[in-house]
């Protein structure tokens, strides 16, 4: 099936399978511990029972009062991929003992995207992964089609994808409050010094997510200079963007990472050639090109 056949291509692809680290899970799970209880959760992009999602949920499953594990996993060469189910310890040392998993063979090869997988999905309250990169907005698509809650790892240039930023600028998708660091290759080389280049993504509110950013700035015309073509203000870093300027400002992406609904409203996005919403602005000063600009407004 074609489908099978582009993931396992994206699987392949040399800066596409990248295994999340498990201190770097527990540094961004910490902080939603609370909206786990009662949840079936579904880690459906790696092994089905010892990849590292698979092993937090499950030495966790009592502490965040899970109701159900459900994982799978992906073969690239064709064979059956699998599906491991953890309800919980059974025998009192609160271990996930193997004998405590249901396991079985799926039909296919765990595509997510296949019938089967699909009905797994179903069956979930929220899905935490880390899939393919180079399948970002079709796996993004499917869990907005079924309604799903999410905490995926994405590379950060999908934010500037036209499938993902209207979501983030409708807030129906937001960014988590760590960045994953270091990765593990299929191979067991590790690849350092990613945190600038990966995000968690979600749509599970956070502590962090309406806390207002302190803003001490004062606007003046020639530390904020206007675009070519447009009525807005170039801000270079999220802490300098001013306190009393109430017009339209166009701020790095990293602001992403402060953004609150409460006190800004995401209005678009635009670089030197390109823009998304309603405001057709191109990011250039004096003919000079400026790299991509979230174009917010205070609320």
């Amino acid at each position: 099936m074609a489908k099978n056949t582009n993931l396992t291509d994206a699987k392949k692809a040399k800066n596409d399978e990248f295994y999340t680290r498990i201190e770097d899970i527990e540094k961004e799970l910490k902080y939603y511990k609370d909206f786990f209880k009662g949840k079936v959760v579904f880690c459906n992009c790696g092994d089905a029972i010892h990849h590292n999602f698979s092993k937090y949920f499950s030495m966790n499953f009592e502490h965040l009062g899970l109701k159900k594990l459900i994982c799978t996993s992906f073969e690239m060469d064709g064979s059956h991929g699998k599906v491991a189910i953890y309800e919980g310890d059974k025998n009192g040392n609160y271990i996930p003992d193997s004998d405590e998993w249901t396991t079985y063979k799926l039909e296919g090869n765990g595509d997510f995207r296949s019938a089967e997988c699909v009905e797994l999905l179903k069956q979930s309250d929220v899905v935490v992964s880390n899939p393919p990169f180079s399948l970002f907005r079709e796996y993004v698509a499917q869990l907005m089609e079924y309604g799903k809650k999410f905490l995926i790892i994405g590379n950060k240039n999908a934010i500037t994808y036209k499938e993902i930023f209207p979501l983030i600028k409708d807030n129906k998708l937001w960014l988590g409050i760590t960045s994953p660091e270091d990765f593990v290759q299929p191979k067991g080389d590790k690849k350092k010094n990613m945190k600038g280049l990966t995000r968690w993504f979600t749509n599970i509110e956070h502590s962090m997510r309406n806390l207002p950013l302190d803003l001490y700035k004062k606007y003046n015309p020639n530390d904020y200079p206007k675009y070519d073509n447009y009525d807005a203000i170039n801000v270079d870093k999220t802490s300098d963007i001013p306190m009393d300027y109430n017009g339209v400002m166009g701020v790095p992406i990293t602001f992403l990472d402060k953004y609150c609904p409460t006190q800004f409203e995401i209005l678009g996005i635009a670089n030197n050639v390109r823009y998304m919403g309603d405001f057709p602005c191109l990011t250039k000063i004096d003919g000079k090109p400026i790299y991509n600009r979230i174009l917010i407004r205070k609320i």
